[in-house]
């Protein structure tokens, strides 16, 4: 066996010790995917203000990072952008369902627009095996963005947070299987 490969099984029997923490960690992520599908727009807020954290602290470093280029048009234009990150991560604090409203309209027409290009590039792929599937994916994503664009801005207050929810269950899930799966 190789060094590569040596270095690869140690690896992995270091991960089977700990199959017992990924077990855990897929319980919990259950957990709180339950609590986010018992309350769907606390989710959203949630999900909102993670959002908002990251733009903010992305505008942050973008800003400092500006200070540290050569030129004036650099300057200018990393700062003009970390000023734009960080007043788009204030804005989603200062008014989260403003900020939901405008993150799902972004979500219905990035599923929309690559729903659209998945079964598009399905479809030029006919000949070749399992083209089937990328298309459905593809008409299955872009029907998700067109039903959350025609309920959109209603269901602003609840659509980020059902993505939370569905994430952390499959995320739990799969930590689990993981687990289980080390175990054995």
């Amino acid at each position: 066996m190789t060094l590569h490969g040596d270095a690869l099984k140690d690896a992995i029997g270091q991960t089977r010790a700990k199959w017992g923490w990924f077990v855990g960690l897929g319980v919990l992520l259950l957990i709180l995917g339950g609590i986010a599908f018992g309350n769907l727009f606390i989710a959203t807020v949630a999900s909102v203000y993670v959002v908002g954290w990251l733009m903010l602290m992305a505008g942050i470093i973008e800003i400092m990072h500006a200070f540290g280029v050569k030129t004036w048009s650099r300057f200018f234009y990393w700062l003009l952008s970390g000023l734009l990150y960080a007043v788009a991560g204030f804005f989603a604090f200062y008014n989260p369902l403003l900020a939901s409203a405008v993150l799902t309209f972004l979500l219905a027409v990035a599923l929309l627009a690559s729903g659209v290009l998945r079964a598009w590039v399905g479809y030029k792929h006919r000949p070749e095996r399992g083209w089937g599937w990328l298309v459905a994916a593809g008409v299955t994503s872009a029907l998700a963005g067109l039903i959350i664009a025609m309920g959109w801005p209603v269901n602003s207050v609840w659509v980020l947070g059902l993505f939370l929810a569905v994430d952390l269950i499959f995320q739990g899930w799969a930590f689990i299987a993981v687990g289980l799966a080390l175990k054995k």
